[in-house]
């Protein structure tokens, strides 16, 4: 499968919050992985207009996911950029007995917070120790709340659609839905403008 390359900025960051998380968290599973970064970059976005990782989610069933990086993942396999740093181990869940994935970092590894913003590293960490002791089950339930971005677009769009960031812009947001749109727009123009690079 292809991936993009470590030397592209938001798949570097992508890769150092998911160390950072998989070292902070009990059982970083692949599906508390999955909402922990969906929560740091909505809340991002709902400071900024633009999120961390660059990441789009989908809603799933069991709430939304970044859908390109679960395909990458889906075998339990890590992309090859990220191979030199996480590994995933399969478990087995004791209270449901579903089979799953832990990311394990890999040894002597350290997440490289050095290339985040302030901004981003407060609410990086401020999400990690939230949901620290939350297990998946709980922390998806979370990401289920009623009118939030994943209820919103599953009851306007349906399953497996993808969820708007200007979804998270509420009351309680930095900034208004104006520039929340303008900044999508611009993140759009830069993407079709400079595609991300992929190797094999």
């Amino acid at each position: 499968m292809d991936t993009m390359e470590l030397n592209n900025t938001y798949r570097k960051k992508m890769l150092h919050v998911i160390i950072y998380f998989a070292t902070k968290v009990k059982n970083p599973t692949k599906v508390k992985i999955f909402k922990l970064l969906y929560f740091a970059d909505f809340e991002h976005f709902k400071e900024t207009g633009n999120s961390i990782t660059n990441l789009d989610y989908y809603a799933y069933d069991f709430g939304p996911v970044p859908r390109h990086f679960y395909e990458e993942i889906s075998d339990n396999r890590v992309p090859k950029d990220f191979a030199p740093y996480i590994t995933l181990l399969p478990f087995k869940s004791e209270g449901t007995g579903k089979q799953g994935a832990i990311f394990k970092v890999k040894e002597k590894i350290k997440p490289d917070l050095t290339i985040f913003s302030p901004r981003q590293k407060r609410i990086i960490e401020k999400f990690a120790d939230m949901f620290r002791d939350v297990d998946a089950k709980m922390i998806s339930d979370i990401s289920h709340f009623k009118n939030h971005p994943w209820d919103k677009t599953i009851n306007e769009k349906g399953l497996f659609n993808k969820i708007d960031y200007v979804l998270a812009i509420d009351d309680e947001a930095k900034i208004s839905i104006e520039d929340a749109m303008e900044a999508m727009k611009d993140r759009q123009e830069m993407l079709e403008a400079f595609p991300l690079k992929k190797t094999i």
